[in-house]
């Protein structure tokens, strides 16, 4: 008996390694593929500069006008990508794992449709622009997570009740941005749908800067959440039984969520299905069942700087918002996995 739990115990120990080296060849892969990204967007544009010199003057041996284009003009909008990627990736991730559903991301349920209606409130009825407007979206974005929370809420949270509060709020949202647009001049309107399409055009060192900081206060946070993350995984009753405090340890985990896509949304607008679509694919590049933050985080970042890339130059003289580009990759994965899990019954 002592032998045959022996045994049981070293395969699962040698299959928890076998995971662990799995996830760090992963990181290590997207890491290098982000970077080749970033420094080949930094070295396409009006003015074309070599890969290798942008390599150079990333690490301060570039010459004076190189330095110039790369660390003045092009870094800001390549970083506030990568970093707006990241944010959203973490968000779906935790999203879908404490409701345990894909479908269960920031811009599925409402919340980047709630940090909108603000955006645009602020730009067409307030007239304001720059930080107040990213303000009034993460106010917005917080604002709707909070009702969504209060709607979904019968002695407790259940993932599909979220789900559908979320979708019924985001619909409301969206109606609202609607109304908002068709009693604004047409100037003013055109500013906020070019925001609300989501966009890294003008991103400066400030926009760096803020996305930066909120994501380094939320480190500690998501560090100390994890563990309850992969508890909440197992099940309400589980949790229960583990000594969990089950609806504090969602709230929480909600409240990091919602704030990575507020400063996301914040910064560029709602950029669509990045948070969708990153969380799965981490997921399946890792075989792993647990959130995959970093995972998430880093194939976040790559659909958005891969997509910038693509919207900047694919189409010659010709630049597209980021959110175009995303909207029509993710879109088809979207109705792919609506099909599949009403083909398995799986509902929601």
């Amino acid at each position: 008996m002592a032998t045959a739990t022996a045994e049981r115990g070293q395969v699962i120990a040698r299959a928890r390694a076998a995971r662990q080296a799995r996830s760090l060849a992963v990181i290590a892969v997207l890491a290098v593929i982000l970077f080749v990204t970033f420094c080949v967007s930094l070295s396409l544009g009006d003015f074309k500069i070599p890969v290798i010199d942008v390599v150079k003057t990333l690490f301060g041996a570039g010459d004076k006008a190189t330095e110039f284009i790369v660390n003045r003009l092009r870094l800001p909008r390549a970083l506030t990508g990568i970093l707006v990627g990241a944010a959203l990736g973490m968000s779906g991730a935790i999203f879908q794992s404490v409701a345990r559903n894909p479908l269960a991301s920031p811009d599925i349920i409402g919340v980047t449709y709630g940090a909108s209606a603000f955006a645009v409130f602020a730009i067409i009825t307030l007239g304001l622009t720059g930080t107040a407007v990213s303000a009034l979206a993460i106010a917005g974005a917080l604002l709707t997570a909070f009702i969504m929370y209060l709607l979904a809420w019968r002695r407790g949270v259940s993932s599909y009740r979220l789900i559908l509060v979320g979708i019924g709020i985001g619909a409301i949202a969206t109606s609202l941005t609607s109304y908002l647009l068709t009693k604004a001049r047409v100037e003013v309107a055109q500013q906020a749908l070019i925001w609300l399409t989501g966009s890294l055009n003008g991103r400066d060192w400030s926009n760096v800067r803020s996305l930066a900081i909120t994501l380094v206060v939320l480190t500690p946070a998501m560090i100390l959440l994890v563990n309850r993350l992969r508890i909440l995984q197992l099940g309400d009753e589980t949790a229960y039984g583990l000594g969990l405090r089950v609806e504090w340890a969602r709230l929480g985990l909600i409240v990091v969520a919602v704030l990575l896509a507020a400063i996301a949304t914040a910064a560029a607008g709602p950029i669509a299905f990045v948070a969708f679509v990153a969380a799965p694919i981490a997921r399946r590049l890792t075989r792993s069942p647990g959130p995959a933050l970093i995972t998430s985080a880093l194939i976040g970042a790559l659909v958005v700087a891969l997509s910038d890339l693509i919207a900047q130059h694919a189409l010659g003289d010709t630049q597209l918002p980021v959110g175009v580009v995303t909207g029509v990759v993710g879109a088809p994965y979207l109705m792919f996995l609506l099909a599949r899990t009403n083909r398995v019954g799986s509902g929601g």
